[in-house]
């Protein structure tokens, strides 16, 4: 109810639905092109290699496009090379002392980084655009575009389409509402949602009600009455936790010591850091696929019956046996492995205490320096476990519910994507929230 007040209100304002109809505008044009295929693909044959894979890597892939690598459209590619490529330069910011100096250069340094960010993801963009059309739809091309010229314009066409996407973002950043990159995958995920309700009841009705789903000898499966209920707690329960997760804050208490500068006294206030407990966002989660979704990628370009394909469809699938417990266990551990390793880089409790000190300000009954230091990782360690392991399970529950009820692969959910999407929404609403109070205060000030 709050979410749509806060949207109601926004609309009463001129240019707060200036920038919304704008936003929407920028997500109606992301669609549209999602739905405008590459040309030379063969329609049947991709279908059926779909229909496949849809539950490993390239299910993953589609998730993240909004339905266009599927299809093989020409936004195909999506945002993950710019995704990639920021996480790339993020990481790198910490290692290379170059780039440490120019994220503290203010507005023009962060420019220049922005500007590099883009150019690396045009880069991973050509490289994927070049692996998928020349290694994984290699055989649902027609006769006309399997030629190498062929597929060179097919190249060309995805990473354009890339970059249109990363302008498209940037738009949205600049004239809409929230963060750009982020709708436009919040987009491709809810846009996928009336599909999947509709492949639901299909299976129903085809098959009828069950109480546990069968599968018929002609190989038709039906969704189970337990999968639905199954379905519908589950995503009650991690809409739930990702919103109480997502907005859970641990503040810690900083005192700021009192100066007296002539007849003047300055300092003396009290405030707080606020430490989340999802400290990294869903960027875990995407490491430990892109580890464990690697040794699949191979495959791909390998023959089916070739020993190294067989061997990683059976101990590394999440379609194998026992495959999928091990990839189950593999991503849970990956998953906690990343989370302690992006926060470490995100909230260094050193840096945080040094400018404290720097500035008068003390924990209350903590020494400054290294016993603040030492205060605020002990803090922080045990408050990122709990965001750790909450990431891990949303991400790994999923795969193990298909394997203990299997009619739940009848229906498309996913827990990484719920995260996104509801995390997404609720960072939306508190930039638009922000946005409706600097535009009364500046009011105010007029």
């Amino acid at each position: 109810m709050g979410m749509i007040q806060t949207f109601n209100q926004a609309w009463r304002i001129p240019e707060m639905r200036k920038k919304l109809l704008f936003t929407l505008l920028i997500l109606v044009i992301f669609r549209l092109g999602s739905n405008i295929p590459v040309p030379g693909v063969n329609k049947l044959l991709l279908t059926s290699m779909f229909n496949a894979n849809e539950a490993g890597l390239l299910g993953l892939f589609d998730m993240f496009s909004g339905g266009s690598f599927s299809n093989f459209t020409i936004f195909a590619l999506g945002v993950g090379p710019y995704i990639t490529s920021s996480i790339i330069i993020q990481l790198l910011t910490v290692a290379i002392p170059a780039l440490e100096e120019l994220a503290k250069q203010g507005e023009e340094g962060k420019r220049k980084i922005n500007r590099i960010t883009r150019y690396t993801a045009v880069g991973l963009a050509l490289i994927q655009a070049i692996g998928y059309t020349f290694g994984l739809f290699r055989n649902v091309l027609i006769e006309d575009f399997a030629t190498v010229f062929g597929k060179i314009v097919i190249v060309l066409i995805l990473v354009a389409g890339s970059c249109i996407l990363m302008w498209l973002g940037e738009k949205i950043n600049d004239k809409g509402i929230g963060n750009g990159v982020s709708l436009i995958i919040f987009a491709g995920i809810v846009s996928r949602i009336p599909t999947a309700i509709s492949n639901t009841f299909r299976a129903l009705s085809a098959g009828g009600w069950s109480f546990l789903g069968q599968t018929a000898e002609d190989g038709t499966k039906t969704v189970g009455i337990l999968s639905v209920i199954l379905f519908v707690i589950f995503a009650l329960i991690v809409i739930v936790g990702i919103i109480l997760v997502t907005e859970g804050t641990r503040k810690i208490p900083v005192q700021y010591a009192k100066r007296v500068v002539g007849r003047k006294m300055y300092g003396g206030q009290s405030t707080h850091i606020p430490v989340k407990v999802n400290q990294a966002g869903v960027i875990p989660i995407i490491f430990a696929l892109s580890i464990l979704q690697f040794p699949l990628t191979i495959t791909y370009f390998l023959q089916s019956d070739s020993n190294f394909s067989v061997w990683v469809t059976k101990w590394l699938s999440p379609n194998g046996n026992p495959g999928v417990w091990v990839y189950a266990v593999l991503n849970f551990i990956l998953i906690i492995a990343f989370t302690y390793f992006y926060t470490g880089i995100t909230f260094n409790p050193s840096e945080v205490a040094e400018n404290m000190k720097a500035n008068g300000g003390f924990i209350p009954g903590i020494r400054p320096g290294k016993a603040t230091e030492e205060y605020l990782s002990k803090v922080m360690n045990r408050i990122t476990i709990v965001g750790a392991v909450f990431l891990a399970v949303i991400a790994t529950l999923p795969t193990i519910l298909s394997v203990l009820v299997p009619s739940l692969k009848g229906i498309h959910f996913g827990g990484t994507s719920l995260l996104i999407a509801v995390g997404v929404a609720l960072d939306t609403v508190r930039q638009l929230e922000n946005q409706m109070l600097m535009r009364n205060y500046q009011g105010f000030l007029k």
